[in-house]
């Protein structure tokens, strides 16, 4: 049996894969997400009977969590002398270019818990002044009697040359009964600041992630932890380097998406993941996940592999608000999963995107999601009125659909910025919709932008959870060289690759893959010489340092896509070199859905609002029960166990051999 759990703000979710046939639980996420955990595996074996699991694999967002509310650990720095204040330093740059009243994030160390030590290398790795080891000797009795519970070293240069930082290691462990983090492990890479961040990032939530770790640990062992680089780790890993499961969850989601897309024969995809608290888009290409090194959580620039996703406070449970203007705002405060929006009947009082849907009649009062119980619809009306229609002047149904309005206009926004602001045409993709909100939004979106195609997953709610089931294992290393493309010799490269395959395989085989499932990808950051931001190049496939010409060739054209303009001929930079491990696991096969009879999937009709021409008496189906070539026509509602997908007037949707939903917009 192999068994995903996702936990989100508002649910959690899980899916078992046990005999060929596929479970989904969908429960309320609690305030400890072991115990949400232990929860939904009780609840698993209830159903399922005792068996154990063969692969239990998690996306958490303890470490997320973490860094949003500021509760890390007590955490100090030791830097080279002369660089105590680089975190507060930073960039100089402003997130808001106008606002001169903007303010920082407030800084991971305070400056009593930041400490020089006389060391000094050079840009090459030399050394220009010895490691004092008497002052850190020193410094290890400073920092015990602070209390500290984690050490951050970062030293200067130390990416070409990790020999000062491994000894400082060694000298204050002896000492100390912490976690350390080094930088030279964590983020062997060149950009002091982005590696102080990321490596103070890290050390800060070594106690709160190791913590949580052994409490999974407790609940069941033998866990499998879904990376901010869309690949699995173990435990140990992600106990390690905390900093590299901080998008835990959204890169699961990503994960499934590709995975559904890849079986539905759709390679181009935006994928929009709407849960209970926020949004999540990303972006596939040819069947790739769309990656990053240079993201930023809670304000904290981390530096490390990630997919890349954007996220916005637009989830079921984000709260209508009047701004001081008297403009209707939705997001980013969400009400959670308790109290939850005012129909959950848990004491909440605010307006939530889920209020409007269930006054507008999209969502079954009598059948929610989550195993909750009757939604109140009379408290989401009252809700509603209250805050937002009796204020604006308006009607209860204008007050619900301007509340929809504005949190698809957020999400509208949202895919712009990682579509045409990125030179993509979001025309030549297919708008993957899921998450517990998602299907609903999902045909009004692709409307808005002119996407012809919506696919929404036989499992739409639970998509994160099957997309850990469906991840690799990934190693991801690098290794700065920072010299003219035209400087670098391709034995030197090869060695370094090979050095980095020898650490992916040996890590990989601990995990017990076998060499016959090992990949390797490898890439180079390049940049124009004189520029200050890189592109990362992949290599051909069975290329390692022997051909570079088609890089650079590939280099322009990337330039161009992502710039505008390219300039062949110009002297290219080598900054980074990466290489990828990949640990091929066995894909979760997906059975074709059952067989049957529309007519067995018939739930009625209702009253259903939209936008235009208002109420309409909508067909209602249960979707799981809806048989494989089943063409349908909007307005319809399709309720499923997981989520529930809108078909509005316009529309119509096919159900494909494995229950996937694809939904022509508009009559497109």
């Amino acid at each position: 049996m192999l068994v995903g759990v996702d936990i989100g703000g508002t649910f959690t979710d899980i899916v078992a894969l046990h005999s060929g046939e596929l479970t989904v639980l969908k429960l309320p996420s609690r305030r400890e997400q072991e115990e949400g955990v232990r929860a939904g595996l009780e609840a698993l074996r209830s159903k399922l009977g005792p068996a154990k699991p063969e692969r239990l694999v998690h996306g958490t967002t303890v470490a997320t969590n973490a860094l949003l509310e500021g509760k890390w650990a007590r955490t100090a720095l030791v830097t080279t002398a002369g660089f105590r204040d680089l975190l507060e330093i930073g960039r100089q740059d402003r997130p808001r270019i106008y606002d001169l009243q903007v303010e920082r994030p407030r800084a991971l160390v305070p400056r009593s818990l930041r400490f020089e030590v006389p060391e000094r290398l050079d840009y090459r790795g030399a050394v220009v002044r010895p490691l004092d080891e008497r002052a850190l000797e020193e410094l290890a009795g400073k920092l015990a009697a602070e209390g500290v519970e984690a050490v951050a070293i970062v030293f200067l240069f130390s990416y070409a040359n990790p020999t000062h930082e491994r000894r400082a290691g060694e000298i204050l462990a002896r000492q100390l009964g912490c976690p350390l983090s080094l930088s030279c492990e964590v983020l062997p890479e060149f950009r002091e600041y982005e590696r102080t961040v990321t490596t103070a990032v890290n050390a800060a939530l070594q106690p709160v992630v190791g913590a949580y770790l052994r409490r999974l640990e407790l609940v069941s062992p033998g866990w499998q932890i879904m990376q901010s680089n869309g690949g699995i780790g173990d435990t140990e890993e992600a106990g390690h380097y905390p900093v590299r499961i901080v998008l835990s969850g959204p890169a699961a989601g990503v994960e499934g998406a590709r995975f559904v897309g890849e079986l539905t024969g759709f390679r181009d995809l935006i994928t929009l993941d709407m849960g209970g608290t926020s949004c999540d888009l990303s972006l596939v290409q040819r069947g790739q996940v769309a990656f990053t090194t240079t993201g930023r959580i809670a304000g904290y620039p981390l530096k490390v592999p990630m997919v890349d996703v954007h996220t916005i406070g637009a989830g079921g449970g984000s709260i209508a608000w009047l701004d001081r203007g008297g403009a209707l705002r939705v997001g980013p405060e969400s009400a959670g999963a308790d109290p939850g929006p005012a129909c959950y009947g848990r004491g909440g009082t605010e307006p939530t995107v889920t209020d409007a849907q269930v006054v507008l009649g999209r969502i079954d009062p009598r059948a929610p999601l989550g195993g909750l119980e009757e939604l109140d619809q009379q408290a989401a009306r009252k809700a509603i009125m209250a805050r937002i229609g009796r204020p604006l002047g308006l009607g209860l149904e204008e007050a619900a659909e301007g509340i929809l309005t504005v949190v698809e206009a957020n999400m509208e926004r949202a895919i712009r910025v990682i579509s045409v602001e990125r030179g993509h045409d979001p025309r030549a993709f297919v708008l993957t919709a899921f998450g517990g909100a998602g299907p609903l939004h999902g045909a009004a979106l692709a409307s808005r932008l002119g996407i012809k195609r919506v696919l929404v997953p036989a499992l739409a709610g639970a998509l994160s959870a099957l997309g850990l089931l469906a991840a690799d294992l990934v190693h991801d290393y690098v290794r700065t060289i920072a010299r003219p493309l035209a400087e670098v010799e391709l034995a030197e490269l090869e060695r370094v690759w090979q050095g980095l395959r020898e650490q992916g395989r040996a890590a990989l085989r601990r995990e017990g893959v076998p060499d016959e499932r090992i990949a390797y990808r490898p890439s180079l950051d390049l940049r124009y010489l004189g520029q200050a931001h890189e592109l990362n190049i992949p290599l051909p496939q069975g290329t390692a340092g022997a051909e570079l010409g088609p890089v650079e060739e590939e280099f322009h054209r990337a330039h161009e896509r992502a710039f505008g303009h390219a300039a062949p001929g110009a002297p290219i930079e080598l900054v980074n070199l990466r290489l990828r491990a990949i640990g091929r696991v066995e894909r979760p096969e997906l059975r074709p859905a059952d067989q049957g009879e529309l007519e067995a999937a018939r739930r009625g009709s209702r009253p259903v609002h939209f936008p235009e021409p208002g109420w309409l008496k909508t067909a209602v189906f249960a979707r799981e029960l809806l048989p494989p070539g089943t063409s349908l026509a909007g307005p319809a509602v399709l309720a499923g166990r997981e989520s529930t997908v809108l078909l509005p007037p316009g529309s119509r949707a096919e159900v494909d051999c494995l229950g996937n939903l694809i939904v022509a917009v508009g009559g497109s």
